[in-house]
């Protein structure tokens, strides 16, 4: 048993680190994509262009949530693990780690401007799942169109990742080049 799980576990570091985000989006992915930008024009807002940077970002932090699962009692959907290569972090309820969670998109993919994420669990994760409960979530909601507390801040970058029952999207305030 302990030769399976030392196994096991060698083969978890040899996934993590291997695995290479795509900038481009699978069917699921660019639907979310899509989907959000359809819902920010039935509120007049603009389309975001989607970021290479932010999606990688996106895909390693959902691989990263899917895979190694920093999820505790504690710890949020922001967080992230010390399975791989990032600075890991337990995100909690007080934000007292959003700058390690803002930082990612520097850290990760050398995106220089302001990176916010918005994150969701569900059994059978979809586009339409996803979207539907961040629009249910006022938090979330005014993240996705600029309201409240985000409404000082323009969207010129976006990056979406999906993977198992996870979803994040990655919103920036430079664009992408």
């Amino acid at each position: 048993m302990k030769l399976f799980v030392a196994l096991f576990s060698l083969m978890l570091l040899n996934t993590a680190a291997t695995f290479k985000p795509d900038p481009s989006l699978n069917l699921e992915e660019q639907k979310l994509y899509d989907m959000l930008n359809s819902y920010r024009k039935q509120k007049g807002l603009p389309v975001i262009p989607l970021s290479p940077a932010l999606t990688q970002v996106a895909q390693l932090h959902v691989y990263d949530l899917h895979t190694n699962q920093p999820v505790t009692e504690r710890c949020n959907l922001h967080s992230w693990s010390n399975k791989g290569k990032w600075t890991p972090c337990c995100y909690t309820g007080n934000n007292a780690s959003a700058e390690c969670m803002w930082r990612k998109p520097l850290e990760i993919a050398g995106y220089t401007g302001s990176g916010f994420e918005i994150a969701a669990y569900a059994t059978n994760m979809s586009a339409e799942v996803a979207l539907r409960g961040w629009q249910q979530s006022s938090g979330h909601n005014e993240v996705m169109i600029n309201k409240g507390s985000w409404s000082h801040l323009k969207w010129n970058a976006v990056g979406v990742g999906i993977m198992g029952d996870y979803a994040v999207i990655w919103f920036g305030t430079i664009e992408d080049k």
